[in-house]
């Protein structure tokens, strides 16, 4: 369970804590992975109806299988939160995001393209997400572990792989991320324990330019790319403690830390922080759970020699240097909508505006088949909810820009204007009961 993993002391502060604290305590959060199959049963078969459930199941437990129950707005339907890291999706995923929320209307059955390069999935019951997280599985996604106390969506460069200015290709460390919080080491199954009850929220964020495009100043680890100044080698200086909330909004601060870039250093660098934060960190007031806080209470040199202690304890390895000097060269940030020439010959990337990241069920299913047609089935998310296709043909672009999907009445624009191109919001009133 996600509280067999925590220490005597850590247990002790929770069962003085916050309400989510004791709720966790009351039934392990890592129980709901096996609990929703039995309420969507009981509900299918008639023995049972949705407000049936325990208030703190539907409230909280269940949001560590990433379903957040929109009480206010929608009750006894959810949001479906995904982990898709570095914001890579396939046409077939696509289409199952549209199959599986077409059934609850074009109002409420909607998708969301993220901040977090993320998916979410609008309307599910309960009865229905059972279907839903065995699809996901079947295609190599999930979306345990997506929200309350845990690790969210690993974010990452949407251009990786084809920037002419790459310095590190941020996919399989996004990968490697998501897969230490959310693949079980012992089952190879969706769901990991070890870190199913943290103290709050954690993001990570993997820049791979300058561009910083996945905004590593708000995540509680970010990882700047930056050649060591002495051997040249490839690495990343680390931000930590960035975020935002109702009550505070902090920019990551340096840590004094630099690593390579390589998966092994990655990997055992926010393993380490997060056993900190995990076994360390505020119980009892949620306002003050957030990494940062944590940081803050050792001390920068205090924490970085904490997170040092734990990588060596590791054995595995892995080295942390003193921050190294960030470059200083003029550099202007690229544009991700619109035709862009990869530096893959005669290839292109074309960066297509979705507004706010809303999706109809239909342009779910347009995306897709232009994904098909001309992205070998390829899309990209961005953190600033619109999605790229890549590797389109130099060829193929004509057609591309003509595709009906993309002209005439259709919400979906490659040459948007300029501020209908840069808006990014939240969900809305529609769903939100936090929203004007």
């Amino acid at each position: 369970t996600g509280t067999s993993f925590l220490p005597e002391e850590t247990v002790a502060r929770a069962e003085k804590g916050n309400p989510t604290e004791k709720a966790k305590l009351q039934r392990d959060p890592t129980k709901s992975w096996t609990d929703i199959y039995e309420f969507a049963r009981k509900i299918r078969e008639g023995e049972m109806d949705w407000e049936d459930i325990e208030k703190a199941d539907m409230n909280t437990r269940f949001k560590f299988t990433g379903l957040l129950h929109r009480d206010k707005r929608t009750p006894g339907q959810f949001m479906m939160r995904l982990k898709v890291p570095n914001g890579i999706v396939n046409s077939d995923q696509m289409r199952f995001y549209a199959d599986s929320v077409e059934k609850y209307g074009p109002e409420v059955g909607v998708i969301d393209i993220t901040t977090r390069q993320n998916i979410q999935l609008r309307g599910v019951k309960v009865e229905d997400a059972p279907d839903i997280f065995d699809g996901l599985h079947a295609r190599n996604q999930t979306s345990f572990q997506s929200a309350l106390d845990s690790v969210r969506n690993a974010v990452g460069s949407p251009l990786a792989g084809i920037d002419d200015q790459e310095m590190v290709d941020t996919r399989e460390l996004c990968n490697a991320i998501n897969d230490l919080i959310s693949l079980d080491p012992e089952t190879g199954t969706r769901g990991n324990p070890q870190w199913a009850n943290l103290p709050r929220k954690f993001n990570i964020a993997i820049s791979g330019s300058r561009d910083d495009f996945a905004h590593t100043h708000i995540n509680d680890i970010g990882l700047q790319p930056c050649p060591h100044a002495e051997t040249g080698e490839m690495g990343f200086n680390v931000v930590l403690g960035g975020y935002m909330s109702i009550k505070r909004v902090a920019e990551s601060i340096d840590s004094k830390m630099w690593i390579p870039a390589d998966r092994n250093s990655v990997v055992t660098l926010s393993e380490a922080i997060l056993r900190i934060f995990r076994d360390e960190g505020e119980r009892k007031n949620r306002q003050q759970a957030r990494l940062m806080w944590l940081v803050e209470k050792y001390g920068v040199d205090e924490f970085k020699e904490a997170v040092v202690k734990e990588i060596e304890s590791y054995d595995r390895g892995v080295t942390v240097d003193e921050m190294q000097p960030r470059p200083t060269g003029p550099f202007t940030r690229r544009q991700l909508l619109g035709v862009h020439k990869q530096p893959q010959e005669g290839l292109n990337r074309v960066g297509v505006l979705v507004p706010t990241g809303r999706l109809s069920v239909t342009e779910a299913r347009e995306i897709a088949d232009l994904a098909d047609k001309y992205s070998d089935s390829e899309v990209r998310l961005t953190v600033e909810q619109n999605i790229i296709l890549p590797n389109v043909k130099h060829e193929d672009l004509d057609a591309l820009l003509a595709e009906p999907s993309l002209n005439g009445d259709s919400r979906l624009k490659v040459n948007p204007g300029f501020i209908e191109g840069n808006v990014v919001s939240c969900t809305g009133a529609q769903f939100c009961g936090l929203a004007l």
